[in-house]
């Protein structure tokens, strides 16, 4: 039971070079597979890939196989893409549906458009609020949230389709420290309490690294690094990638630059 990408191309429509080459990924559920890369590397198109957007809404051309627990998602219509596979873009704006007065009638839209019965629509609400920490923002007005706190909602309105994956295109690149900890707290817990699997696009590798099993580092459309979180975010090649490492990384170079033993327990204190 997997996402799996086996050897795909990907080239949209009226463009004369593919966005994606020869690319193999899988994602498990409970797992998060980090994806990081220079700009145009291809992140954002792998999410609408393995998410079954491209080709089947955004057109173009998809060679190789994409699939969902064994199912190609060319077969699959888009509500039943949305209850495997839930898609988070950057701007949580650009997902809340503008047409509800509060956060829990706004985390109950999509269950609604399944025609699920009532009390199972408020059943899912409460859970995916409960699920991402943001009960007390029930009653609120969706236009009148913080950055992390819209973000926040987006999640809880996804999590409410219950999919058993979750492809997130850089969820925290539009919010300050306070928001990106609020998502990275919530991502972890998502995974760990209800076993989704998470494919999360993020530049931030201070995330990744708090809360990511595996990285794959894209360059130019292909797979350059894949593997465990820790190492791969600390390969020296990640810079020639054009990827920042995290700041623990950074500041354990300067150490031993420095001429000072780095010792587990001074990356313990750190912390």
């Amino acid at each position: 039971m997997a996402i799996e990408l086996s050897a795909v191309r990907y080239r949209y429509a009226g463009a004369s070079v593919f966005a994606l080459r020869s690319i193999d990924l899988r994602l498990e559920p409970g797992r998060v597979v980090g994806v990081v890369g220079a700009n145009e590397a291809g992140k954002s198109t792998v999410c609408l890939v393995a998410a079954g957007l491209a080709p089947g809404v955004v057109g173009g051309l998809l060679e190789g196989s994409v699939r969902i627990d064994g199912v190609e998602t060319a077969t699959l219509r888009p509500h039943e893409l949305a209850q495997r596979c839930g898609l988070l873009f950057q701007n949580a704006a650009t997902q809340l549906s503008n047409t509800t007065a509060t956060v829990f009638e706004e985390v109950g839209f999509g269950p609604c458009n399944l025609g699920l019965p009532v009390a199972e629509v408020g059943d899912r609400a409460w859970w995916a609020l409960g699920t991402v920490g943001i009960e007390k923002l029930a009653p609120r007005d969706p236009a009148r949230l913080s950055g992390g706190e819209g973000q926040l909602v987006a999640l809880a309105a996804v999590l409410a389709l219950r999919p058993k994956y979750l492809v997130l295109d850089e969820p925290t690149s539009e919010l300050d420290p306070a928001g990106t900890s609020l998502v990275a707290e919530a991502l972890g817990r998502v995974a760990r309490e209800t076993g989704a699997g998470i494919l999360l696009v993020e530049h931030k590798t201070d995330v990744l690294a708090r809360i990511a099993d595996e990285v794959v580092v894209l360059e130019r459309g292909a797979v350059a690094l894949a593997g465990a979180a820790a190492p791969t975010l600390a390969d020296p090649r990640l810079a020639e990638l054009g990827v920042e490492p995290p700041a623990a990384v950074k500041l354990e170079r300067m150490v031993r630059e420095a001429g000072i033993e780095w010792s587990a327990a001074l990356a313990e204190a750190i912390r």
